[in-house]
């Protein structure tokens, strides 16, 4: 039809009605969207078109020359030549008076200045001739719209958007961009989001300009709206140079310190990359490196761990500081497993430097004994939140401080019983390496040869693919947005190879965690890499306590673990819990029948009563694997639950899995929980529900 029509529709676009004309430039732009083909029919009477003096059929011309062009780019040479005509009409609308028909907010009809902008923007692109005719023009609009509204507002940026495209001279371009800075003073949201998008797009353009307007861009940072506090982030990033990076590094890392948990990867990543890029010294680069260990731990890739490392071990100079500040660190946080990886490690290798030279202090130095020393990488060892691969990295530094020859014969004799316990731990590779350490300690000469320090490795620049706040990589946290009570909790990962599952609303985690029927129990809260499948809402266990509970329990993303970079294999971790000290906590028993064995560690802080950790381990009794085990648990309607997944769905002979709890209760309350497990064993599906009332009094605290 539309080919039939055609012959017709060109006709009529020469019609003396205005109406008519209007309308036939409508159907003809119809007719090309369907056909591209027919363009060639239109492009002569088009031409006729943009020199009417009517709004109406001007504005349609315009339209329909925007789409003739960019279906045909070979029509560009032949609308070149109407250049001149476009910069007459756009003068025109600029200097003329009020005209009440075609006003809109004090600005003659700006949704015609707006096409005209558009097809000049696509006439002048690549264009040296067009974009010279334009630029006065340009910068008369540029100059002379009223900003104060947002129909002048729509007008500058299209402005800006046709400058930053044609071929303008620098100095038209610094307008845009000043006018783009400008925008980002506007109270409307909507105005600040396009203003920093479009730098974030010209900002290689033109940086100079750009950087100009870096403080007003910081300012965005701490926007309440999270689409321009990333915009602005992803600004910030692409303005550090040489010259700045001391200036925006504090900025950022500052940012870092509030940020929300889904910037903080990629924020990790990106100021890493960008000290070792510019960093004016290595003092400097390894400081921003335990900044962000400090405020972020559990948000860094391992590749930017490994550069760290590398770092520290290509800088002699500095063993004796870094060695000291990140002893300090862990003592005074072991909640950051990145942190408590670096300092482990940084620790095994210059613990030697570190209790000769003491710890360094703006004053003097503070001298340290080899039993805070060992204390310490102890208390991080007993942690009942120290992972698989954490424990891997103490049980090293331990063995190479027992070589040093700062070391005590005490200290040593202490470090060869720590080791002996382990080694009938029922982690494979944890038993492995305590036996080998253990044996080293008759090998008198090769021992000394084995833990010497290591080589520095080579340098070379570190390589990120694409950064994403989406899409965390090895054993790290997740982003919490979800968070029901607004505290920070740490992550559990998923299985190897487990998609990131989506962070599912709080009105449903109620069924999806506890809605499972007696027949087709609930998958574990670490979904599996497969579909979640529908659930019932029968045998709701909520209802067990009378009333529902107060707060459903946290479905964090699953995680995919990425290899790791220190030689160490990696597993599945449960990162760190927030506490500055771990004493040693009392385990109870939940369930023990069905050659399955739970236990409960509840941990409680003195600065934070009312508020009780639970870590459930999860260990068979047999040879016999327990697969897509499924661990719910709900409290009392006075008492509040969040949960994370579990280390793994599959619990293996000799391996141990863990999952986090954390009970929120009124201050001397007893903690009770009812819990439901299901699971598969050698074929037989089971599942149980067992009632929990075996924590001690007091762990939330007295009643006041």
């Amino acid at each position: 039809m539309s080919r039939d029509l055609a012959n017709e529709i060109e006709k009529l676009l020469g019609s003396s009605n205005t109406y008519i004309r209007k309308k036939a430039a409508l159907c003809a732009l119809r007719v090309i969207r369907k056909v591209p083909e027919l363009t060639d029919h239109f492009v002569s009477k088009a031409k006729n078109l943009l020199a009417d003096r009517n709004h109406g059929v001007l504005l349609t011309a315009i339209t329909l020359v925007i789409e003739m062009v960019q279906a045909d780019p070979t029509c560009l040479e032949e609308f070149r030549n109407a250049v001149p005509l476009l910069v007459r009409h756009l003068k025109a609308l600029v200097t003329t008076g009020y005209s009440p028909e075609h006003d809109v907010s004090g600005i003659t009809d700006p949704f015609l200045q707006v096409k005209v902008l558009r097809l000049l923007r696509l006439l002048g692109k690549g264009d040296a001739q067009a974009s010279e005719i334009m630029n006065d023009i340009l910068a008369q609009v540029a100059t002379n719209t009223d900003g104060s509204k947002n129909v002048g507002n729509s007008i500058l940026y299209e402005t800006v958007l046709t400058v930053l495209e044609i071929e303008a001279d620098s100095g038209l371009r610094v307008m845009a961009i000043n006018i783009l800075g400008k925008f980002l003073s506007n109270r409307d949201n909507n105005i600040r989001y396009v203003a920093l998008n479009t730098l974030n797009k010209v900002v290689s353009i033109d940086t100079n300009a750009v950087q100009r307007h870096r403080n007003i861009i910081l300012d965005c940072l701490r926007d309440g709206d999270i689409s321009i506090r990333r915009r602005a982030l992803e600004l910030s990033y692409a303005l550090i140079n040489e010259g700045n990076v001391r200036i925006l590094i504090r900025e950022l890392l500052a940012f870092l310190e509030v940020a929300d948990d889904e910037f903080k990867l990629g924020m990790t990543t990106q100021i890493s990359l960008a000290a070792e890029r510019f960093a004016p010294n290595k003092r400097w680069h390894i400081d921003t490196f335990l900044r962000v260990l400090k405020l972020a731990g559990n948000f860094v890739r391992e590749e930017i761990l490994s550069a760290f490392i590398r770092l520290v071990a290509h800088t002699p100079e500095l063993h004796a500081y870094t060695a000291s500040k990140l002893y300090t660190s862990l003592r005074a946080d072991i909640s950051q497993e990145s942190l408590t990886l670096a300092a482990t490690w940084v620790i095994g290798e210059y613990g030697d430097v570190l209790l000769e030279g003491g710890l360094v202090d703006e004053d003097q130095p503070k001298p340290i004994s080899d039993v805070e020393l060992v204390d310490l990488l102890v208390s991080v060892l007993d942690s009942p939140y120290a992972n698989y691969l954490t424990r891997q990295f103490v049980l090293t530094a331990l063995t190479k401080i027992s070589s040093r020859p700062t070391t005590s014969a005490v200290q040593q004799e202490r470090i060869q019983a720590l080791l002996a316990t382990y080694t009938t731990s029922p982690e494979l590779e944890i038993q492995q390496r305590a036996v080998e350490f253990a044996n080293l300690y008759n090998l008198g000469e090769i021992r000394a040869g084995v833990l010497e320090r290591m080589p520095a490795p080579e340098l070379k620049q570190t390589v990120i693919g694409v950064v994403s706040e989406n899409k965390p990589v090895g054993s790290l946290q997740p982003s919490r947005e979800d968070n029901l009570l607004g505290d920070d909790i740490p992550a559990t990962p998923a299985p190897n190879g487990a998609a990131a599952a989506p962070v599912q609303s709080n009105h449903d985690l109620l069924a999806e965690i506890f809605g499972s029927s007696s027949t087709e129990s609930a998958p574990s809260a670490a979904p599996a890499p497969a579909a979640l499948a529908p659930k019932s809402t029968v045998n709701d266990i909520l209802g067990l306590f009378d009333s529902p509970a107060p707060a459903a329990p946290f479905a964090a993303p699953a995680i995919a673990a990425a290899p790791s970079t220190f030689s160490l294999p990696q597993t599945q971790t449960p990162p760190p819990q927030a506490q500055s000290t771990a004493p040693r906590l009392t385990s109870y028993p939940a369930y023990d029948k069905n050659e399955l064995k739970i236990s409960l560690t509840p941990q409680t802080s003195a600065q934070r009563p009312g508020i009780v950790h639970v870590l459930a381990r999860f260990q068979v009794t047999s040879n016999n694997p327990a697969t897509g085990l499924s661990f719910q648990a709900a409290v009392p309607k006075s008492q509040q639950l969040q949960m994370l997944p579990m280390s793994s769905p599959d619990v293996h002979p000799g391996a141990v899995e863990t999952q986090q709890m954390r009970v929120i209760a009124p201050a001397g309350a007893n903690v009770r929980l009812r819990l439901r497990i299901s699971y598969n064993l050698g074929g037989r599906q089971i599942q149980e529900q067992v009632d929990f009332s075996g924590f001690p009094p007091g762990l939330t605290g007295n009643a006041s």
